[in-house]
């Protein structure tokens, strides 16, 4: 019998594995036709990534995490030197869908950099924490879901290495599908405080100016707005 090529079976392993995991997948290069036709159908979807570094510029995108309310989850693993990505880039820039992310500006600057994706429209938790939490200063993912969905995410494959796609282990994958799970229904619960507080049309605002930023961003533009 012929030997199974390693890459494979890292595959089929992490496949089995990641099989208790309900509603979840792993794709390659993009998303398949019938899942771009689910997340199409959906008011919002929560979206990540995961890249080599915080540099936009200079670490490349790795994976691109996908959730629905349903919580069907999809991690797209991106080649390196992967320029497009159809089916993502018609998802995230379709203008009926919103798009949820924690700290928006860095992964919009990232899809754009890599994949040529201009995001739209966008809700950052990030940002609606920071307007509305005010009670404290800890507005990181970790921090936020603890307090509104009294779940405790495991951060601690957060700095490794992503780029080796194709051999990544559950325990990344685990981290990279629970960054998504939880953010729609944060961001419903962050809506209604932002209302009660009345800071939500100043948010939408925000959101709506995200695309600039991300353009001074990538221009390496820092402190514009200072004197």
């Amino acid at each position: 019998m012929p030997k199974m090529n390693t890459t494979l079976l890292s595959y089929l392993s992490t496949a089995v594995n990641l099989m208790e995991i309900p509603d979840f997948q792993v794709c390659d290069r993009d998303l398949p036709d019938n899942i771009l036709s689910q997340y199409l159908n959906a008011e919002a979807i929560a979206v990540d990534t995961e890249t080599m570094g915080l540099l936009p510029m200079r670490d490349r995108l790795c994976l691109v995490q996908i959730c629905d309310l349903q919580g069907i989850v999809t991690v797209v693993r991106i080649a390196k030197n992967q320029t497009d990505a159809p089916n993502l880039k018609q998802l995230l820039e379709d203008i009926n869908v919103i798009k949820v992310f924690h700290f928006a500006r860095f992964d919009l600057a990232t899809l754009r950099q890599y994949l040529s994706i201009h995001v739209t429209p966008v809700f950052c938790t990030k940002i609606a924490s920071k307007l509305v939490r005010t009670y404290t200063n800890r507005h990181g993912l970790k921090e936020l879901i603890q307090e509104l969905e009294n779940v405790e995410l495991d951060k601690s494959a957060q700095s490794s290495d992503w780029g080796n796609a194709a051999n990544l282990s559950d325990k990344q994958l685990n981290y990279a599908s629970n960054d998504v799970r939880y953010l729609l229904s944060a961001r419903q619960k962050l809506i209604t405080m932002l209302e009660r507080e009345e800071r939500l049309k100043l948010a939408t605002k925000c959101f709506e100016a995200l695309p600039t930023i991300v353009s001074l961003d990538l221009l390496q533009f820092k402190d514009l707005f200072e004197h």
